[in-house]
């Protein structure tokens, strides 16, 4: 790596062009840049984990709106957050969330941490928005590596590093550390990251706008496409789950997710995970009944592909075979539930909610 890395020496070193660049040229603006708050830092971060910016921002805003301090969102009932995080998917970010905000009000008292290493213990919080928090919130020197921070060092100074292997990770870590402006970590994060996503960016990448062009590796050696080196992509498991929306009247039968799987503390319908359904694994309270053609609906996630056929049965009020853990809710209320994506799309082809 040493014999291709681009040498700053010269007149400017990196960190100074890319401040100037900052200065002059970078027009991104987003409601979260700039402020010092750590709790609204931390919540734009987690918010943006696997989701863009242009998403992120609404639910940003609500959840400002809604718990303007980290102590409203501690007490906040579990289903109100959830239901407010609908549309971000990846639940498990709000569950730490949730528990994070607990933890700093109890521990802390409402005060967050101000170091990174107190930072770092946080659940939910990993070496980049621990280093984001720190450096954005109180100025402290660390280096933040995310995707575009990686794609700008890699293409600049010729970084041929795996950043998916933790042999990469690390030698990213490490040079994005020795490149950081000490006086103003915050600025320069901010700003790589910035460069990255608009000028460096992963397509059609503006060349001629950029304040290294004469002497990145990747321009020079015609290296933009091959860097960085890309994750190396696994097959989708494909997942099939037959779901039974169960109607009473003026009631609908609901269940809340409490396994360690997907959608965990979301509610769906009674369900059936299977490839195919058949008569047999039928449950008894449902065998009585002739289902019609489902509704089909599909999720893909980062991992999976979820198909989900649903089969809408009109059940008497009197029936009392039930499973314990279906929930009997009026249909006027079930704006008050959180559910996955998966479902809210067969509320939609049915003109539901």
């Amino acid at each position: 790596m040493k014999k291709t890395i681009a040498s700053f020496s010269s007149t400017k070193s990196f960190a100074q062009r890319l401040i100037a660049w900052d200065s002059k040229s970078n027009h991104r603006s987003m409601p979260w840049k700039g402020i010092k708050d750590p709790y609204k830092i931390w919540l734009s971060e987690i918010i943006l984990q696997q989701t863009r910016v242009d998403q992120g921002e609404k639910y940003y805003h609500a959840f400002i709106d809604k718990y303007p301090v980290v102590g409203k969102l501690a007490r906040a009932p579990e289903e109100e957050v959830l239901r407010l995080w609908q549309g971000l998917g990846y639940y498990n970010r709000c569950r730490n969330l949730m528990a994070t905000a607990k933890m700093i009000d109890q521990t802390y008292q409402g005060h967050f941490p101000d170091d990174y290493e107190s930072i770092l213990t946080l659940k939910g919080i990993g070496e980049y928005t621990a280093a984001a928090i720190a450096s954005f919130a109180f100025n402290l020197p660390y280096a933040v590596v995310d995707g575009n921070v990686v794609r700008v060092l890699s293409r600049v100074f010729g970084i041929t590093a795996n950043f998916f292997e933790t042999k990469g990770k690390r030698i990213f870590q490490t040079f994005a550390q020795q490149q950081l402006d000490l006086k103003q970590p915050g600025k320069y994060n901010q700003a790589l990251m910035d460069f990255g996503a608009t000028i460096c960016k992963p397509q059609q990448p503006i060349c001629g706008e950029c304040p290294f062009m004469q002497s990145c590796i990747a321009f020079q050696q015609n290296k933009i496409n091959s860097l960085p080196v890309k994750k190396a992509r696994k097959a989708l498991k494909e997942r099939s789950f037959h779901f039974f929306v169960l109607h009473s009247g003026t009631s609908i039968y609901l269940i809340r997710r409490e396994e360690n799987d997907i959608w965990k503390g979301l509610h769906t319908f009674y369900s059936i995970e299977s490839e195919r359904l058949l008569k047999k694994s039928l449950p008894d309270f449902i065998k009585p009944y002739s289902l019609k053609k489902p509704v089909v609906c599909q999720q893909v996630l980062s991992h999976q592909k979820i198909t989900g056929y649903f089969y809408s049965i009109d059940f008497p009020e009197s029936n009392s075979i039930l499973p314990e853990e279906l929930l009997k809710v009026p249909k006027t209320t079930m704006h008050k539930y959180a559910f996955p994506k998966l479902i809210r799309s067969f509320f939609e082809k049915i003109d539901y909610l």
